[in-house]
């Protein structure tokens, strides 16, 4: 079922729920009414004001965060392990544990994003990993970078579910989708500033202050601007946004209500928490999640590393690092309108992961003297990255449920942690130089979500359909109801709103 589908499902909701806090949306709708036909008309403009004033803050966001996490990677290449001196697969565990504190620290994230509005949320953990960053100049050994790696993951941790959590509150469902690409192209223009950065910095002489240690201070500084701007600038919702006014805003909220996810309750509702762990279709994400960012370890970590072994001087593998994030920005814009204008995420996701098993296959299989067509495996893996903002859009675009929203959200982004905890381990120092079986868990992991894939939308299918079925054996009309209605605004979850139909 498309969107546009959804738009004529019956908006009626389930509300024996009556003791569940309704969304501030709602309070805010009351207040002011509902929009005149002015305002209603006005939809594309406001449309317009929403993605000036959010996306490209998103953006930078999701740049930095790309960009400050591989510096590590970076730093493999322009002295970093030498001079910490590093041993055996101490540059993979420092690797891991950045992703492990990320994994750990989704739970304190979802319980935050139900109480702290997600721009403010999101803003505090920007400065404070922009800080974590530059710290990690002052590393001398192992254990300092692993302190320096473990902080940096605590706090990048807000990202994901911070930034989803935002574009679902300001779209309805077919808009999210190339929203969510247009921030999430921050990782492939952090592959480009990332290799152009470590070129660069590589230059620097100094033996005091290597141009790695100097590479993470003017990072994490600039990220820390970056953090406070966002605390200030990203409203806590559209109720609060400075560049529209109470009409405009009347009117975006008429426009998502077909979402029936909610815009913002600041309630903990426990039983949401419980039904999420029982959720079939968030189990198949939680596994495809995983799968799928299994390759996205083994590029933001070892890419780099892998080409240098290729024979390349550390300076020229910085450089052919950089069309890989060309790929990454294609393939997501790519899909991103794509699942606009056709939806079909479970297919484009597929088609995402054909590249990326071809790649792995390249890079497993090839004889490690052609090089030309082990830079290509590299570079087709990189398709791998825009499934990653399928399944985010995805998944705010099929839980509904304030607190089961923000607890699903933490979850998928402690999948893609998962994933990276896996991928850097596949890299084992006995495999050195060509790293074989960190090759082929890429194509296996690849082809396994490309499955999970199919299995999601054939559950999707039969779960619509059941719910259609329901409904005439109800008796219930299936009418295009007013769209603000309170049920629209109940803070049901998807499973208790029996009008709720899920997208694939």
């Amino acid at each position: 079922m498309s969107e546009k589908d959804g738009h004529t499902v019956s908006s009626h909701a389930t509300t024996s729920n009556d003791h569940k806090e309704t969304d501030q949306a709602l309070v805010f709708l009351k207040q002011v009414g509902a929009p005149t036909e002015e305002g209603r008309e006005d939809l594309q403009r406001i449309r317009r004001k929403v993605d000036w004033n959010i996306i490209p803050i998103l953006f930078v966001c999701y740049t930095l965060q790309f960009i400050d996490k591989v510096a590590l990677n970076y730093g493999a290449v322009m002295g970093l392990p030498k001079d910490l001196h590093l041993k055996g697969n101490d540059f993979s565990n420092a690797g891991t544990a950045f992703f492990i504190a990320y994994l750990i620290a989704e739970i304190p994230n979802a319980m935050a994003l139900n109480k702290v509005p997600a721009g403010k949320w999101l803003g505090i953990n920007v400065a404070l990993w922009g800080i974590a960053t530059a710290c990690t100049a002052a590393a001398h050994n192992y254990h300092t970078l692993l302190v320096a790696r473990i902080f940096l993951g605590i706090f990048e941790a807000a990202i994901a579910p911070s930034l989803m959590m935002i574009s679902s509150q300001w779209y309805n469902k077919s808009e999210q989708a190339p929203r969510f690409s247009l921030w999430y192209t921050g990782l492939g223009v952090g592959q480009i500033v990332g290799g152009a950065l470590s070129f660069g910095f590589q230059h620097v002489t100094s033996k005091t202050l290597p141009g790695w240690k100097l590479l993470f201070i003017v990072l994490g500084v600039f990220t820390f601007v970056v953090g406070i701007i966002t605390f200030f600038v990203v409203p806590d919702s559209p109720m609060t946004a400075r560049f529209l006014n109470d009409q405009q805003k009347a009117a975006l909220l008429q426009h998502i209500s077909v979402n029936k996810t909610g815009v913002r309750s600041k309630e903990v509702t426990l039983s949401h928490v419980k039904e999420a762990l029982f959720d079939v279709q968030l189990w198949l994400m939680t596994i495809m999640t995983i799968c799928i960012s299994v390759s996205s370890g083994v590029i933001t970590t070892y890419s780099a590393t892998v080409i240098r072994n290729f024979g390349y001087t550390p300076k020229k593998s910085a450089l052919l690092n950089m069309p890989g994030g060309v790929i990454s920005i294609f393939s997501t814009l790519l899909v991103g309108y794509g699942v606009r204008y056709t939806s079909n995420r479970w297919a484009w996701l597929v088609a995402c992961c054909i590249p990326g098993i071809i790649g792995g296959a390249l890079m497993s299989f090839l004889p490690k003297h052609n090089h030309s067509g082990l830079l290509a495996g590299i570079y087709m893996v990189n398709f791998v990255v825009a499934t990653l903002a399928v399944i985010y859009q995805w998944t705010a675009a099929n839980v509904a449920g304030t607190t089961k929203r923000a607890f699903s959200l933490a979850l998928i982004s402690g999948s893609f942690s998962v994933g990276n905890i896996i991928g850097p381990q596949t890299f084992q120092a006995k495999d050195a130089p060509q790293y074989i079986p960190a090759k082929i868990a890429v194509l296996a992991t690849q082809a396994a979500g490309a499955l999970v894939a199919i299995v999601l939308f054939a559950y999707y299918v039969w779960e619509n359909k059941r719910r259609d079925q329901a409904e005439q054996v109800q008796g219930e009309k299936t009418d295009a109801a007013s769209v603000n209605s309170e049920g629209d605004w109940a803070n049901l979850t998807d499973r208790e709103n029996k009008s709720f139909r899920y997208v694939y």
